[in-house]
């Protein structure tokens, strides 16, 4: 890419085209010094990408809802053959996560290093735990906790595991509106 081709996003991070299109992402976003969004990628109000992300959205979408939060060195992309990579509202992907053609729904959590594969959903407050491995095709169920490589079905998950991840998300959210503020 030409050194001047990109343009800079509300934090830092960097935006970029792919065949024409760019990234659109919400006013109130933090995209955060390091980041790198490319081609067909949507986020909506209050989310943010941490330091050191890369979102490519070059053979297909990403789509990212409201308050979703992606954390330092994760990786998302999609897949040629049409697996899409979509998070709902107040999704957690934790350090490191890697998330490929996969669908996330609201209130979702991807771990600390963990890798979903092309055509995998997580349902409404699912988890995959850290480092682990949710083969293609797999879905975890609403509420579920899933853990290993491969993943595997473990439990599901309390009331009291559900409001810590709530809060979670709530807390990101703050985090990054004070980062804004900072980096303007």
């Amino acid at each position: 890419m030409a050194k001047n081709i990109g343009k800079v996003a509300n934090g830092g991070g960097m935006l970029y085209p792919y065949k024409g299109i760019w990234p659109e992402i919400a006013e109130s976003c933090f995209i955060a010094p390091g980041a790198r969004i490319i081609g067909d990628v949507k986020i909506g109000e209050g989310s943010s990408v941490w330091f050191n992300c890369v979102l490519r959205g070059d053979v297909g979408k990403i789509r990212i809802g409201k308050n979703t939060n992606i954390q330092d060195g994760s990786v998302l992309h999609v897949d040629s053959d049409g697996f899409d990579t979509i998070l709902g509202d107040n999704v957690l992907v934790g350090h490191m996560a890697l998330v490929h053609g996969t669908t996330v729904e609201d209130d979702g959590f991807v771990g600390l290093d963990a890798t979903t594969m092309d055509g995998c959903i997580i349902r409404k407050k699912g988890m995959l735990a850290a480092g682990s491995l949710l083969s293609p095709g797999k879905i975890i169920g609403e509420g579920e906790l899933w853990m290993g490589r491969p993943a595997k079905y473990i439990k599901d998950i309390d009331e009291k595991a559900l409001r810590a991840f709530a809060k979670g998300a709530k807390k990101y959210a703050v985090t990054a509106q004070e980062y804004l503020r900072e980096y303007s």
